[in-house]
């Protein structure tokens, strides 16, 4: 009979069989838990008695350096002590030698100094006649050398009088130059531009009130020098109030019937608009402070106004105009918009009839202070064109012009000679279709000299009466419109190497309108310099702008602004350059016949 086998019970019993393993083996898991809790807690205590013992021999070592040290020292200090004794010892002997000796040589000074008396006293006996000679020839020589010091001092100013009164009898270009001070955002560009230290070295000095000093230092080749003279020449220590009063004298001139126009050239950021406006003063500056910190703007404004207060009341008025030229185009700054707000508007640059350059629809506004002037300005300069370069990081992008145009009723004598040869001028370069008629004299060559004597009969008279001209026109008499002349102060954009500047997009093309209008404008120098038939004006807005103070009868400063460190010494050297090329320009001015105006 076969046997069944119950397979649950088989599974059952495996599972007793396994529950009794797995009790049976956490039970030894907790006796190696107990076992390995007592072997940490031994570790402890033997780790503590180990740390113990530690500190103990260190504190024993201790103890033993401090007593060895305190021996070490202690034998020291002995052997000292007796060593300050043996000096002390020393000393006292060495004292008891000097009071011995100075009792000896205060005895032997005593003998000397009579000795000294007693010869004084002979000599002045046999030889005072001379030393009182001596002394007379010194005092003459002193006396001629401070004579002497004057009198160059007044040939120097005598010699930049007549170097003046040349420039003006030439019609050169004055041309005056200013080194700006190595300013900290020099050496931080040196460091960022990875060129070394020699970038941020002066390289460009002031040597004389006339000469302009530049090291041209090439790798393997010796250092040169070039040397570049200029009517004055004015370092970094020359204050705002220096510079303008080498400028002030051109503004008499305005009154006397000169248009008077001062430029400031030279690279961006070596100084331009500081000269021309000034910095910006703080608040906690005095009204002195603020005063010295202004540029040629303001104090030509605040020095125009003064020499109109000196002439008689309401006999003079002031209107200014605010222009940029900005990407080749002329914006006036002080054209208002629909509200009624200063927004720029373009306009155009034309010829007239008599050849001088105009604006079309350019904004005038009546001023009777420098105040109101300064105050015009800076409410428009916001709206000059600004962009942040490498070089500077508030570079102007644009050319800005402020004019002042001052009409006189009561012009002083020259004013009016200059005035009726301006208007013979005009009349002789006039057209015969605007002004020819049968009748008129002008057509008959015979009756020039009559014309001429007429010009000069009509000076004499304040209110020449139009039936005297030699030719009626539709104008008007000279005596019945004001006499106007104008100054014009031109803060020009700085030339820039584009790589150097690191621009891109529209900044590039602003960079590019600049170079070309300051390449125009140099254009133009060189071409009046060599007397070329053709002066290229118009290649630029900039030089057809300006084309009447560049080469009409304007009275033309041009302020060159240079940096002296070596990073920009290309840009110097070439503003340097333009400035001895516009010295070189002889401009034709009107010629004064005062035996022939007869003005009273």
């Amino acid at each position: 009979m076969p046997l069944f086998i119950n397979r649950d019970q088989i599974f059952a019993h495996q599972v007793h069989l396994l529950e009794h393993k797995l009790r049976s083996k956490e039970e030894r898991i907790l006796e190696l838990e107990t076992e390995n809790a007592i072997l940490h807690l031994r570790l402890a205590e033997c780790l503590g008695k180990l740390r113990r013992d530690q500190e103990e021999e260190s504190k024993a070592l201790n103890h033993q350096h401090q007593r060895d040290a305190q021996n070490i020292t202690q034998t020291a200090l002995a052997k000292l002590l007796s060593q300050v004794q043996a000096v002390k010892q020393d000393l006292s002997e060495v004292f008891a030698v000097y009071v011995s000796f100075a009792t000896e040589l205060e005895e032997q000074s005593k003998k000397l100094l009579e000795k000294v008396e007693q010869a004084s006293s002979s000599f002045n006996g046999h030889h005072g006649d001379k030393v009182q000679n001596l002394q007379a020839r010194v005092a003459a020589l002193e006396r001629s050398l401070e004579e002497e010091k004057e009198r160059c001092g007044a040939e120097r100013q005598r010699r930049k009088e007549l170097h003046n009164t040349l420039v003006e009898l030439r019609g050169n270009i004055r041309v005056h130059c200013r080194v700006r001070p190595v300013l900290p955002f020099d050496h931080i560009q040196s460091s960022t531009s990875g060129s070394g230290p020699a970038s941020s070295e002066e390289v460009v000095y002031a040597i004389s009130d006339d000469t302009v000093m530049v090291n041209c230092m090439k790798t393997g080749m010796p250092v040169q020098n070039k040397m570049f003279e200029y009517e004055r020449v004015h370092g970094p220590e020359d204050s705002q109030d220096t510079v303008f009063e080498e400028v002030k004298p051109l503004l008499t001139s305005l009154l006397d019937g000169y248009n008077v126009c001062i430029m400031a050239y030279g690279q961006t950021g070596s100084g331009k608009t500081h000269t021309m406006m000034g910095s910006q003063p703080l608040e906690e500056h005095s009204r002195t402070q603020q005063e010295a910190q202004q540029g040629i703007i303001p104090k030509a404004a605040a020095e125009l106004f003064r020499l109109i207060s000196e002439k008689p009341a309401e006999s003079h008025t002031v209107e200014v105009s605010v222009m940029e030229v900005y990407n080749n185009e002329v914006f006036d700054l002080l054209a208002k918009d629909e509200q009624g707000k200063a927004a720029g508007q373009r306009r155009d640059v034309i010829t007239t009839s008599s050849g001088t350059s105009e604006i079309t629809s350019l904004t005038y506004e009546p001023v009777c202070s420098a105040s109101e002037v300064m105050q015009i300005i800076l409410s428009v300069l916001k709206l000059r064109a600004h962009c942040p370069t490498l070089v500077h990081t508030d570079s102007s992008r644009s050319h800005l012009i402020v004019t002042l145009t001052i009409s006189s009723k009561s012009p002083n004598a020259l004013a009016l000679a200059r005035r009726l040869q301006s208007a013979k001028k005009d009349m002789q370069r006039s057209t015969q279709k605007e002004w020819w008629s049968p009748r008129c004299r002008r057509a008959n060559p015979a009756a020039r000299h009559s014309s001429d004597e007429l010009f000069a009969s009509t000076a004499s008279s304040p209110c020449p009466s139009p039936s005297h001209s030699p030719c009626p026109s539709p104008r008007h008499s000279i005596s019945q419109t004001p006499f106007r002349t104008k100054l014009q102060l031109v803060d020009l954009a700085g030339s820039e190497c584009v790589g150097m500047s690191g621009v891109s997009g529209a900044a590039l093309w602003e960079v590019s309108c600049i170079n070309r209008s300051l390449s125009a404008l140099s254009d133009v120098l060189g071409a009046l310099a060599e007397q070329r038939p053709h002066v290229p004006y118009r290649n630029s807005k900039l030089t057809h702008l300006l084309q009447d103070a560049i080469g009409g009868d304007a009275k033309l400063l041009v302020m060159l602004c240079v940096s002296p460190t070596q990073r920009f010494i290309t840009e110097s050297l070439q503003s340097l350059g333009l400035g001895t090329r516009a010295r070189q320009v002889q401009k034709e001015l009107p010629r004064r016949k005062n035996n022939t105006l007869k003005v009273k």
